[in-house]
């Protein structure tokens, strides 16, 4: 009989990485505190409730959502058996009846010889291998042995985030490389505004409809990071005064100063990513959109994150975690979940996937064949594990955080396609050695 692993949290993550433990024939106490103890978001006794949507977004390959659930599929997924059985018609997207879904994983789950349920709040980290999944409102007294376990400094108590967009849509016939006064090297791309363009920003940014806080929030997340359409409504010049200051950033095209400049930052060390520099917000996502691709430089950006402002507990995982989502310190500890970093539900149920079967293979002496930024399944495991992130900040999976090609491809869509195709040839060579 192999030990026993202790998995905390029976939501998409927790249940996938039981699932794959259990079935490379390790036993697993998985523990849940529903239905003894409920969180605001919570409204059934299920397992792996979905609380917000039943849609599981893109299910085509040239959308990297869809070819990590094609990634998850062949990997033997019990979230992504349980979603196609119980799949309802969205166009290209994969949705679920949400209640049959979760009903499905729950007696998948209860009905393995080889995964015992402790119903009840966990207040501490128990001894031996255990995987933490519980979720980004984690409980307040097993948040406080998380806080022990990692240290203050590396967890983080919400998330206030700017968007997110790729490299190779920024517009740079309407943006420029440089670096405040001179100074050091142009690792800033800037994006000018005339003062007509920052009119109509100001005033559209002003007016743009916010998104809804949840009774879950936390309203205080807005004390430490102001929105940035709430900076705007301060006055005209507020912005211009602050984040969106041209002050040394002299257009090369003018060799004056514009009247406003948003500035990007490298995002990823491979600069495939930029991030909104001081943009965190809290609109709406299609009201982002909207409004930031106001901007002449992006008025044609992909933006692969909207800024988001939330109460969010997840770690500082490039200073904690590996590529197996193991704590660096204790590796006897692992994480799956949004606690890591990444962001969405198909996400979760990767970093779950992964815990466990990197988790069952220690168990047994060998190692998780490494996956690589090759695929969309090693491409998260990447990101949360780059030590050169040092501003981390959850994501979904994008195809900016795959490795690129390395030759140009005409059109996006083919280009996406062969991207994908290339990951599923990496996944089915690993699987032999993954399956084992």
């Amino acid at each position: 009989m192999h030990e026993k692993v202790t998995v905390i949290g029976a939501g998409l993550a927790g249940c996938e990485a039981a699932w794959q433990l259990a079935e490379r024939g390790v036993p697993v106490v998985l523990c849940e505190m529903k239905p003894a103890v409920r969180t605001p978001a919570h409204h059934s006794d299920d397992f792996a409730e979905l609380v917000c949507s039943n849609s599981l977004r893109s299910d085509e390959l040239t959308n990297a959502a869809g070819l990590l659930k094609e990634e998850l599929r062949r990997l033997g997924s019990l979230i992504l058996r349980c979603a196609d059985e119980n799949r309802v018609e969205a166009g290209g997207a994969l949705a679920v009846d949400r209640e049959a879904f979760a009903k499905a994983v729950t007696e998948k789950i209860n009905s393995h010889p080889l995964i015992e349920i402790v119903p009840g709040e966990v207040t501490e980290l128990p001894a031996g291998r255990v995987i933490v999944a519980s979720g980004p409102l984690t409980s307040d007294k097993l948040f406080d042995a998380i806080h022990l376990a990692v240290g203050g400094e590396f967890l983080h108590f919400f998330d206030a985030a700017a968007p997110i967009v790729t490299a190779e849509s920024i517009d740079m016939e309407s943006a420029y490389a440089a670096s405040r006064y001179g100074k050091g090297t142009a690792d800033y791309i800037n994006c000018p505004f005339s003062r007509e363009e920052y009119d109509a920003f100001w005033n559209a940014l002003t007016a743009a409809e916010e998104a809804p806080v949840h009774g879950f929030e936390d309203a205080r997340v807005f004390e430490g990071c102001m929105p940035i359409e709430v900076n705007a409504r301060r006055g005209y010049d507020t912005l211009r005064f602050g984040i969106l200051k041209p002050i040394g950033l002299p257009d090369p095209k003018t060799g004056r100063d514009p009247f406003a400049v948003l500035q990007l930052r490298r995002d990823n060390a491979s600069g495939t990513l930029y991030n909104l520099v001081g943009c965190q917000t809290h609109l709406k996502f299609g009201e982002q959109k909207r409004v930031f691709s106001m901007i002449p430089a992006l008025r044609n950006a992909e933006f692969v994150r909207y800024g988001v402002m939330h109460r969010n507990t997840f770690l500082d995982s490039p200073r904690l975690l590996d590529a197996t989502y193991a704590l660096k310190t204790d590796p006897r500890i692992r994480f799956a979940g949004q606690m890591t970093g990444v962001e969405g539900y198909i996400e979760s149920t990767a970093s779950g996937l992964v815990a466990g079967i990197a988790s069952a293979l220690e168990i047994k002496g060998k190692k998780l064949p490494a996956l690589d930024r090759e695929t969309a399944t090693g491409a998260l495991a990447a990101y949360i594990s780059d030590h050169t992130v040092t501003k981390f900040q959850p994501m979904n999976i994008n195809f900016g955080i795959l490795e690129p090609l390395g030759f140009k491809v005409k059109g996006k869509r083919e280009k996406n396609m062969q991207i994908s195709e290339r990951a599923l040839g990496h996944i089915e060579a690993l699987k032999g050695e993954i399956d084992a």
